[in-house]
């Protein structure tokens, strides 16, 4: 199934803990620590891929999480690192931060990637707080956690020409005629529901052309199924009016594809046109075909009759559209330096009340208290000497704390002890 929009979570692994450890040798009572770091967290990553058609894969599957990196072990042996997911969409689409609003990337080149959520960097083991004056450290800390958001996916479909028109113009015909597409055709309004592709070609050039479902007065508001593919004729170099020139009014037919591609913006009135009039193999369409191209020649405006039923004029339009737009130039490879977006940084240590309680947050100081050995004095006292260094004992004071008091810190509790007067 064609899906060109779809909201997904993403969240990256989180880092693996660090390990409090010791050597343990005959002849050697008292090892030194040898604790290994936790293994980072895998990334999430979007990779543009040419072979996709469409955000399809997400109508059912809407998160996706990269695995956990592993605890490290003795002998500083560090964890091994989460994998990371790798998760593909289409060429041509657009990434957006749901929370900001921001846009974050446009997958344009196949291959190209993007890391939405960086993994959590591994805790560190007890060796890491080994000093002259601490030889025997019981402490160690938890891994980060990995960054997690919400994203929008938008594919906007990447082709050289755009065919628009009301529906039944004969757009699904005619890419049919000029490709080797085989869109699904039926004289009812709508039978398109969603873009066709296919390609021409000319001698050693190529041309995807995309069919765009049929338009109707106030598509550019959200009239019929119009402003949902609207987006696919962005990217395109050309627009063609596939106009049916048996109707009453093909004239004004155009004006409403005029009005609606104005109306709609992001420079689609901007680009370069070609009017196809449609259906010259009915005698009312083919009378007409003067008048209308001297009418739209009046406007400036370049005109072909074609009969994508017949086959007539259709070389004719195929070559003119070779001509109207020029070989795309070689795009540059996918970069293979991924791109990390919204890096985080560790928030500030923020001390609130929290009911009876209180409660200490920041991300240091949170992993750090997973890993104290609470049955250790030095390991206490170090703790307590990082609380005073980022200002969380002088701001609980000033909260009103006392002898008693429950202090959260994650998911530890410790009760406060006003110190001895010295």
């Amino acid at each position: 199934m064609f899906l060109d929009r779809a909201r997904v979570s993403v969240r990256a692994g989180k880092g693996g803990r660090g390990v409090i450890s010791f050597r343990r040798e005959a002849h050697v009572p008292r090892g030194g620590p040898n604790g290994g770091d936790g293994g980072r967290g895998g990334d999430v990553v979007l990779r543009a891929d040419a072979q996709l058609a469409s955000l399809g894969d997400f109508r059912y599957k809407h998160e996706f999480r990269a695995d956990d990196g592993a605890a490290g072990e003795g002998e500083n042996k560090s964890g091994k690192a989460g994998r990371d997911l790798i998760v593909r969409v289409p060429t041509g689409t657009t990434v957006r931060d749901v929370a900001t609003g921001q846009e974050v990337a446009d997958l344009t080149a196949d291959g190209a990637e993007i890391v939405v959520a960086k993994g959590g960097v591994g805790g560190r083991g007890n060796a890491r707080f080994a000093t002259s004056t601490r030889r025997a450290p019981r402490i160690a800390t938890d891994g980060e956690e990995g960054e997690a958001r919400e994203l929008e996916l938008e594919l906007r479909l990447i082709a050289d020409v755009g065919l628009a028109g009301l529906p039944n113009a004969g757009k699904s015909s005619l890419l049919a005629a000029l490709t080797r597409a085989r869109p699904k055709i039926a004289a009812y309004p709508f039978t398109t529901l969603t873009p066709n592709l296919g390609v021409a070609r000319l001698d050693a050039r190529e041309l995807v052309i995309a069919d765009i479902p049929g338009l109707i007065e106030g598509a550019s508001k959200g009239a019929g199924l119009g402003e949902e593919f609207l987006r696919h004729i962005e990217r395109t170099r050309l627009v063609v009016h596939v106009v049916d020139a048996s109707r009453p009014d093909p004239l004004a037919d155009i004006a409403t594809i005029d009005t609606e591609l104005e109306a709609y913006g992001h420079g689609l009135r901007d680009l370069p046109e070609l009017v196809a009039l449609n259906k010259i193999d009915l005698a009312e369409a083919r009378d007409r075909v003067p008048s209308l191209v001297e009418a739209l020649a009046a406007q400036g405006r370049d005109a072909l009759a074609v009969s994508a039923a017949s086959g007539e004029g259709v070389d004719r339009l195929a070559k003119r559209l070779f001509a109207v737009v020029p070989p795309r130039t070689v795009a540059a490879a996918a970069p293979t330096e991924r791109r990390i977006v919204f890096k985080g940084s560790a928030a500030d240590v923020r001390v609130e009340r929290e009911g009876n309680a209180y409660r200490v947050r920041g991300d240091r100081i949170e992993r750090l208290a997973t890993g104290i050995d609470w049955e250790s004095g030095e390991a206490a006292a170090y703790f307590h000497r990082m609380l005073q260094r980022h200002g969380v004992e002088r701001r609980l004071r000033e909260l009103g704390v006392k002898e008693g008091d429950t202090v959260r810190i994650g998911a530890l509790e410790l009760e406060w002890k006003d110190a001895a007067p010295r």
